[in-house]
């Protein structure tokens, strides 16, 4: 997600500067996030806007939205769900189910990073709605990509997300969670 996000952010934000903090895993982060933020907490100024990203996994979307907005409020933030119309400080997104149901959001994107991916598979029942892919969404991803004959060892998914960030046309993106946090950023970047 951190390489991912390095390529693509500059192309959503335009002059908005921006850091990534990655943490070692959604554990890791609903552990080390509560300090992080009440850090943050401490100075932060009203231009500045956090956003979290995680991974929902096999968890409940609700569930684990309502763990970060919970945790956003004990560190003395507002989270944007909570603000209504008034300020908040940080916004909460959920990448559903993995980022590679990003990349089949945008199947045209993976195909002009890898050529020889079929055109069609995105289009297959269980690849039609990116963010309800069963079963492992980056194991799907990997194997239509060693069909194509690529990464035939494993996928190198760093170089991956490099690769199709390059690609990505984020207003022709699919993924309902991916939109969401396209929309949240477009938003962040006209204010």
């Amino acid at each position: 997600m951190e390489e991912f996000l390095r390529v693509l952010l500059p192309r959503l934000l335009g002059p908005i500067s921006f850091e990534i903090h990655p943490f070692e895993g959604k554990q890791a982060l609903l552990r080390k996030l509560p300090q992080r933020l009440g850090g943050y907490a401490r100075w932060l100024p009203s231009t500045h806007k956090i956003v979290v990203i995680v991974d929902r996994d096999d968890e409940d979307c609700r569930d684990l939205k309502r763990k970060l907005d919970q945790i956003v409020a004990d560190a003395g933030l507002t989270p944007k769900s909570r603000a209504g119309d008034g300020p908040y400080s940080v916004v909460n997104r959920l990448a559903i189910e993995e980022l590679e149901a990003w990349y089949f959001g945008d199947w045209d994107a993976v195909c002009r990073a890898y050529p020889n991916v079929s055109p069609t598979a995105a289009k297959k029942a269980a690849y039609r709605h990116p963010d309800e892919i069963v079963r492992g969404t980056w194991e799907a991803f990997e194997r239509e990509l060693q069909r194509a004959r690529y990464f035939t060892t494993g996928i190198r998914k760093v170089e991956a997300a490099r690769t199709i960030a390059v690609q990505m046309e984020p207003s022709q993106n699919r993924s309902p969670s991916f939109c969401a946090f396209r929309d949240v950023l477009m938003a962040l970047s006209s204010t």
